[in-house]
């Protein structure tokens, strides 16, 4: 029987919800599979396995803020994953984020080199060829094609990871190079969730390894179309709704998008309701903005996005969204920027990828096709 292991930060969120799928369905089909992780809950049975404690992640947190080499500490918690590995000796190893403070990545691909396992690798990001970043569409940087921080530093030293070991980049670039080609390309695949990112792989320098544009998708059986009370609740009545989903809410995120657009519509008209925002923030927002905290409820989220008029996603960076496939599926059509793979999340006729500057006129042009 072909066993699987799953290996992510964490078994919740996005790319946690995304493992966890794909890792209950095996065994629901009878497959011997195991999901691993380095931060969040504890194990619920054998098939689980959270290998990194609160102090490991802690000490990998403070180490990768002095030095900068993330992906590099976490020994002791590394070695707890692969000797469960050894027990199980898995035939496919399905890799999702492996940065977050969690795990080694030269102990991980170091076992995956010397075991004829396959490997599947799915990208969320693009921290596997950087010198550093997750993201540098919005930094307009485009030194991972050729050595990051080589010819310029890198300007995005207070990004997640954060640090303050400015000569870090290129070391951390060089390593990953090395240690993430050390897989033959017979026996791994790189798998990107947008043609977006799979177009950004081919030319870094994972470039020999075969690559598969695999769309994440959500569960349909909770969003989808949803009464609500929720306009009742907040005393929004029949005004034009629109929507903001992000945790947590970022400048990247397009949280200044939604002050700016706050100020230029009238709130007797328009309301903006951002979900996912911070205690903190929520005191910050003015009167034209509703703000609600991050929610874990799918069916309370369903019945949002589907008392919503539209959904307006700003963010300045992004692989592929899936808050935007969440709106779509509860019938509510998306605003996007054109960035990343969010052009591919979007099906609905209504739904357009845009440049900023053209936001206020494609909000204002859903609200008057709603009217009619």
């Amino acid at each position: 029987m072909t066993v699987y292991a799953h290996i992510n930060t964490f078994p919740h969120g996005s790319t946690g919800n995304i493992m966890m799928k794909e890792h209950k369905e095996l065994l629901a089909a009878g497959k011997e599979s195991f999901a691993f992780w380095g931060r969040g809950r504890d194990a619920e049975d054998c098939h689980e396995m959270r290998f990194a404690s609160d102090w490991d992640v802690y000490l990998d947190g403070v180490q990768t803020r002095l030095d900068g080499k993330a992906g590099f500490h976490s020994k002791a918690a590394t070695k707890r994953l692969l000797a469960r590995l050894d027990e199980i000796q898995p035939d496919v190893v399905h890799l999702h984020n492996i940065h977050g403070y969690y795990v080694n990545i030269e102990m991980l691909f170091g076992w995956l080199e010397k075991h004829a396992c396959h490997v599947e690798w799915t990208l969320h990001d693009c921290w596997a060829f950087t010198g550093h970043c997750t993201h540098f569409t919005y930094a307009k940087c485009e030194q991972w094609k050729d050595c990051c921080a080589y010819s310029n530093s890198c300007s995005q030293l207070n990004a997640y990871p954060k640090t303050l070991a400015s000569v870090s980049c290129s070391w951390n670039y060089n390593q990953k190079k090395r240690i993430f080609n050390l897989v033959p390309a017979n026996r791994m695949k790189i798998v990107a969730p947008s043609r977006w990112l799979a177009d950004l792989v081919g030319e870094s320098f994972l470039s020999k390894y075969p690559v598969e544009v695999r769309h994440n998708s959500i569960d349909t059986g909770v969003f989808k179309p949803t009464k609500s009370d929720f306009r009742e609740r907040y005393g929004i009545g029949d005004r034009f709704m629109i929507l903001g989903v992000a945790s947590p809410w970022t400048e990247r995120k397009g949280l200044a998008d939604f002050l700016e657009l706050a100020s230029k519509l009238n709130r007797n008209k328009y309301v903006i309701v951002l979900v996912g925002l911070s205690q903190k923030q929520i005191k910050m927002m003015p009167e034209e903005i509703v703000g609600i905290p991050r929610t874990d409820s799918g069916e309370e989220l369903a019945g949002i996005y589907s008392t919503a008029d539209v959904f307006f996603n700003p963010t300045a960076e992004d692989n592929f969204p899936t808050v935007n496939l969440e709106a779509e599926a509860c019938g509510t059509p998306v605003v996007t920027y054109d960035t990343g793979g969010c052009r591919e999340t979007i099906k609905m006729p209504a739904s357009v990828a845009i440049q900023p500057e053209d936001a206020v006129d494609a909000l204002l042009r859903l609200e008057m096709s709603d009217n009619c």
